[in-house]
Formats: structure tokens, sequence, C-alpha cells
């Protein structure tokens, strides 16, 4: 007799055969979830956009002064860890830090209205992207991340913001999901916003020129794991987001 274990979408069958018999499968028991993954994703099935993360926040935030041109950083990880100790958030300026690890486009696009609109920002700045190439909530095409980026920049114009939407930043792989070859995706995202930008009055921000390499990945020294930028790398940004805040902002 042999015994062959398969492995098809993601679970295991041993196939029984004897010399001139067919396989017959026998499925193996699924493995079990334990308490606390179990936990985890009744909780984002509760909150799959995260509502919950910035809701006190919110609820606490002063209105923006008299003449105080509120700033809204929206993103994933790489907003969420600036100034949470990697690289300093702007200090003295009005500037808000709305990003949330691991989203994507489509989680972003739920909460823009009570992260972005209700926070009646000036302007805000939108970087995006990097999460839905690595499909971090299923796979993606180009097509679907455009159209979510379309929304945000229609819902703020909208409301009177001013927009600017930062370049996906470099990435040659995933340390969460190696082998998926980002950097030819990330590329071809960049320019079609950086052309959409053009042709719907909306500032592009292009960190991705300063900060990638020959390959399309981070240069050397600026990143804590080729995804998400150190302190150097925050520092190279800073200067690029002000410069486009002070152009949205006309200043």
């Amino acid at each position: 007799m042999l015994l062959r274990v398969l492995m098809v979408a993601g679970l295991s069958f041993v196939t029984v055969m004897g010399r001139g018999q067919a396989a017959s499968p026998v499925t193996a028991p699924a493995p079990v979830a334990n308490a606390e993954q179990i936990a985890a994703m009744e909780a984002k099935l509760a909150d799959w956009p995260q509502l919950g993360r910035y809701r006190a926040e919110n609820a606490a935030l002063a209105p923006a002064a008299p003449g105080e041109q509120r700033v809204v950083f929206y993103g994933d990880s790489i907003t969420d860890a600036w100034g949470r100790g990697a690289g300093d958030f702007f200090p003295g300026k009005p500037y808000v830090n709305r990003g949330i690890s691991g989203q994507t486009t489509p989680q972003m696009l739920v909460r823009f209205r009570q992260d972005v609109i209700d926070l009646h920002p000036a302007a805000v700045v939108i970087l995006a992207g990097t999460n839905d190439v690595a499909g971090n909530t299923g796979p993606m095409t180009p097509e679907m991340t455009e159209d979510n980026f379309k929304s945000m920049i229609d819902v703020a114009k909208a409301n009177g913001i001013r927009v600017i939407v930062a370049s996906i930043l470099p990435v040659a792989d995933f340390p969460w999901r190696p082998g998926m070859h980002p950097a030819a995706k990330i590329q071809a995202l960049n320019s079609w916003l950086q052309g959409y930008c053009v042709n719907h009055s909306v500032i592009y921000l292009d960190y991705y020129s300063a900060m990638a390499d020959a390959n399309g990945g981070m240069k050397p020294g600026i990143s804590v794991d080729g995804v998400h930028p150190n302190a150097k790398g925050y520092a190279m940004m800073t200067p690029l987001a002000d410069a486009a805040i002070d152009k949205a902002l006309g200043r």
C-alpha cells in the first residue's frame, strides 16, 4: 500500500493506494482554532472597517480653532506608525493621524466619513494601496483599488476638503506574504494615481521616487522590513508631505 498526503486549498487529504488501484481520498480533520484566534475572528467580523478604533478620539477632538487648517493623514500601518514610535508626527501642527495598520482601501472607504469628513479638515492626505496589493482582505484587482481611491476623492471634494493622494511606497516583497512580486504592481498603480490626480485637480504626493531603489524596493537604511519606514524614512517623507500640503492649501 502507498500513502500519499496532498494539500489542496489548505486541507490535507490522505490517499490510500494499492497497486493498480485508484486513489480514494480521506479528508483529515480540519485544524481547530484556539480561543484567541476565534475571538480575533469574531472581533474582525463585528467591526470589519474598524470604526471603533478612533471613535472615542474623534468625539474628544476639539473643533479646529478659527483660522486653523486641520489636516488628516489617512491610511494604513505606514500612517498609523508615524509618530507612534517611528518618526516625529509634525510637532506643533494641527495634523491628525487616522491610520490603521493592515487596512485596505475598501475598509478605508467605509470609515472615510467618520474618520475624515466628520473631523472637518481643510485637507486630507491619503496613503493607501500597499495592503490591496498584498491581498490583506482578499484578492483585489487594480481596478478595485482605483475605484476606492476615486470614491474617497469624490466624497472629500463634495465636502470641500482639499485632497492629496500619496504614491504607494516601494516594496520588493511582503514579509507576511512573500513571493507576490509587488514592485511592478505598485509601479502600475502609482502611474495610474499620478495620471488621475493630474486630470482631476488633486495633488499627487510622490514619496516613491525618493524612496525606491533600482529594483522597486525600499532604498537601504530607510525601512524596518522593506515595507514600513523607520525614523530615517519618515524624515524623508515629512518635507515632501509638508510641501504637498502647502500647495494644496495655497500657502
